[in-house]
């Protein structure tokens, strides 16, 4: 074999190997781009490319004008990226005074070659913007030396949030509530309207490095979806009266509490509910866990004297009294095995129903009562809603406490009379009364106006439930017999308006204390409505536990006196221009009416 064909032998060997190399690279390359292209993209994908929640903004809560309570607004978590932060002792001492930390503790948290570290939770738009153009300025100016593009500061970046406010702070916390760190309502309509308030989260891919996210390299790509907002039929400005006429008369009297509402008898929205004392929704940290209950809605107490309003009407729809039956009043009187009295010591008086009312005569409703059937004056109880939640949709509502007939005692039924041995809340109590000046229909409560959707579309709630309690005469009549207790005869002449009828009924009632399962102490309670004669608003104050003077009269008369005249203002509603009448008091006046 010659040499030159060995030569030629070996080239043609070597071709076919390395054609036999280049096929397989080839049944590789096609097994990869194409065979398993997208099995292996999908591996690159899910191994460096996350998904990761977009929170989504909290529809908003407002009082009935629009005022903002509680909203949603934008945040920022600020990162920063260590392995491409030439220089931590400088960056630091740019960003740590706007962002208020310590230049120190922020340099260590810059140094590093962690990809992912959270410097800063909820800082606000204005402060991020401050930071960024700090920098921006910072290396603007360096960029100018020779060699300053190589110095230049880096490594910031930021990740959106949504932060909750409450403008009001203190004025509606016990209606509005507030949300946990997690986000979600802990308390009032924060809580109890969550799922409708929540919003749809989105989301966003980001680049994995090292199993955290690398800042820069976050992408949305399913955007978030605001959730309902609330109208409340709360209006801000009557709150801000009835909290600051509540709070100053239970710091006076040195109270355990009290609550102011105001209410649309005709519809049952409530225009305001404050409860002092009262929390910041905006920092709870250190707050006391029982002041984020709603007394409103939540505590029970027996209702006192302004019970006697439910006796009294049902001896009236019954027709067993009228506003001008005579009674005799004497000071204590017995039932049962058990001795009643009035609250001060008196002789022996010949009273109208009406007279009996107006001096608040615990012996005057025990007779009333007793012109009724026990299951009569319990039916009535039942129809004016105690014992029964009212609806306001406010959270923890409680139904008060109310025996069954078939459980009472000889002495129960002379006690429910005067407004003792049952148990209800301020809202409830308020119902009562707005009964009466609705003419004697029952409007279930609410402090919801309305929502609307992310879109801003609103959809008014549903109209209330209404039910008849008593007669249009009935309601008219008590509500004749309830002026005469805002007279210079009756228990509230300090809640009388000048220029306008007001009716209403005061409460001094014993108090029971939970620690001792026993009386001691009491609620002082004033509720009223006006004008009398065409009723527009009903306030109901009641305050728990005062020191000293505890007569409802002399606690609430004043603080209803304040917030109805605000709202008769606001309102814009006329003084009364009708006469006003009231029914004779006692005996001897009732005979010179009657004398031609």
């Amino acid at each position: 074999m010659t040499r030159n064909t060995l030569v030629e032998r070996r080239i043609k060997f070597l071709v076919a190997g390395s054609f036999v190399v280049l096929l397989a690279f080839s049944v590789r390359l096609v097994d990869v781009q194409a065979v398993r292209a997208a099995g292996i993209s999908a591996k690159v994908t899910n191994e460096l490319t996350k998904k990761k929640i977009l929170p989504a903004p909290r529809g908003t809560i407002t009082d009935v004008n629009g005022s903002e309570l509680a909203r949603s607004v934008i945040s920022y978590r600020v990162i920063v990226d260590q392995s491409i932060i030439a220089n931590p002792a400088k960056l630091a001492a740019i960003a740590a005074p706007i962002l208020g930390m310590n230049t120190a503790n922020l340099t260590a948290q810059l140094t590093g070659s962690r990809r992912y570290v959270v410097i800063a939770q909820s800082i606000s738009p204005t402060v991020w913007n401050s930071l960024t153009a700090s920098i921006k300025s910072y290396n603007e100016n360096l960029g100018k030396s020779k060699d300053g593009a190589s110095q230049q500061l880096a490594g910031f970046f930021s990740e959106r949030l949504y932060t909750r406010e409450y403008p009001s702070g203190f004025l509606a916390a016990s209606v509005v509530g507030f949300i946990n760190q997690a986000g979600v309502g802990a308390a009032g309509l924060e809580y109890a309207q969550n799922t409708l308030l929540t919003g749809t989260d989105g989301e966003y891919l980001y680049e994995n490095g090292g199993g955290a996210i690398i800042p820069g390299t976050q992408q949305v790509t399913v955007e978030e979806k605001k959730g309902n907002s609330i109208k409340l039929t709360i209006d801000k400005d009557i709150q801000y009266v009835a909290m600051k006429a509540i709070s100053d008369v239970v710091k006076s009297s040195h109270a355990k509490s009290g609550t102011v509402i105001v209410m649309d008898p005709k519809t049952g929205q409530v225009l305001a509910q404050a409860t002092y004392p009262t929390y910041n929704p905006a920092d709870t940290k250190n707050t006391d866990p029982s002041k984020f209950k709603n007394p409103a809605v939540e505590d029970v107490y027996e209702p006192g004297s302004t019970g006697k309003v439910i006796t009294y009407a049902a001896a009236l729809e019954e027709k067993k009294i009228t506003p001008l039956s005579i009674f005799t009043i004497p000071y204590a009187i017995k039932v049962s095995d058990h001795t009643f009295h009035d609250h001060e010591k008196h002789a022996t008086q010949r009273l109208t129903a009406t007279g009996a009312l107006a001096v608040s005569s615990n012996t005057g409703a025990i007779q009333v009562g007793q012109t009724i059937s026990n299951d009569t004056l319990y039916s009535y109880l039942t129809k004016f809603g105690i014992g029964s939640k009212t609806g306001t949709q406010l959270p923890g509502e409680s139904s008060g406490l109310l025996s069954k007939v078939k459980d009472w005692s000889g002495t129960t039924a002379p006690t429910v009379a005067f407004g003792q041995g049952y148990s209800l809340t301020a809202m409830q109590a308020t119902s009562v009364f707005s009964t009466i000046a609705n003419d004697g229909v029952r409007v279930a409560p609410t402090v919801i106006a309305g929502t609307s959707d992310a879109s801003g579309n609103f959809t008014p709630s549903a109209k209330r439930a209404a039910e008849r309690v008593i007669s249009p005469e009935t309601a008219k009549q008590l509500r004749l017999m309830m002026e005469s207790v805002v007279s210079a005869s009756g228990t509230a002449e300090s809640a009388a308006i000048p220029g306008y009828r007001v009716a209403g009924k005061t409460g001094t009632a014993m108090r029971i204390d939970d620690s001792c399962s026993c009386y001691r102490g009491y609620t002082a309670s004033f509720i009223g409505f006006a004008p009398a004669d065409k009723p527009a608003f009903v306030v109901s104050v009641t305050i728990q536990a005062p020191q000293g003077i505890h007569w409802g009269g002399y606690l609430g008369g004043p603080v209803f006196k304040k917030v109805m005249s605000f709202v008769l203002q606001d309102k814009r509603i006329p003084p009364t221009l009708t006469q006003k009448t009231i029914y004779p008091l006692n005996e001897k006046d009732l005979k010179a009416s009657q004398k031609p």
